[in-house]
């Protein structure tokens, strides 16, 4: 399986892959977060984007403030840049969104490894599920995908998996 946590498989991908590849390096984008474990996550890697795909990247951090303050001091000048606090699967979440060329970037930081957040965890689990299941599974995600599904329900629903998508899918085995 790809080791994501080293984004050099974008290199050798698809165009968009590659693109991505530039861009993050271009602007040194996660060497800006390298304190973070900084980690490009979502769509884009397991190569399910759409168009309006963006490029997110997951964050561990230990000091909330300092991570504001980091992603303030690298990124507040970027076209569009905001930056907000929510509260998502009862953890204290930190994101910033901006542009960057043609790429719409997420940054999501919370106070947990990014092995355990839910976004690396479904990213890992759907890249298996796209691994066994072939392109023709592929294709009807990014079907799906485009026609209003968010990614974990069209996934959900292509495998006939009941209750909460988000957490259908991080209970799902791989046979």
């Amino acid at each position: 399986m790809t080791d994501f946590r080293n984004i050099n498989y974008l290199k050798s991908g698809t165009e968009r892959q590659q693109k991505a590849f530039e861009v993050l390096n271009e602007n040194l984008i996660l060497q800006k977060l390298s304190d973070f474990d900084a980690t490009l996550i979502g769509t884009i890697p397991i190569n399910i984007d759409i168009a309006s795909s963006d490029l997110d990247i997951a964050c561990y951090w230990k000091d909330k403030n300092h991570f504001i303050e980091i992603v303030n001091k690298n990124f507040s000048e970027e076209k569009d840049f905001q930056i907000y606090e929510r509260e998502i699967n009862g953890s204290v979440s930190v994101i910033a969104t901006f542009f960057v060329n043609d790429f719409e970037i997420e940054i999501f930081g919370q106070n947990l490894p990014v092995s355990e957040q839910f976004g690396y965890r479904h990213m890992l689990i759907e890249a298996a599920i796209l691994n066994k299941y072939g392109e023709d599974f592929r294709r009807k995600i990014i079907e799906l995908k485009e026609s209003g599904v968010k990614t974990e329900p069209a996934f959900a629903q292509l495998l006939e998996l009941k209750g909460d998508p988000y957490q259908a899918l991080l209970n799902f085995k791989i046979i």
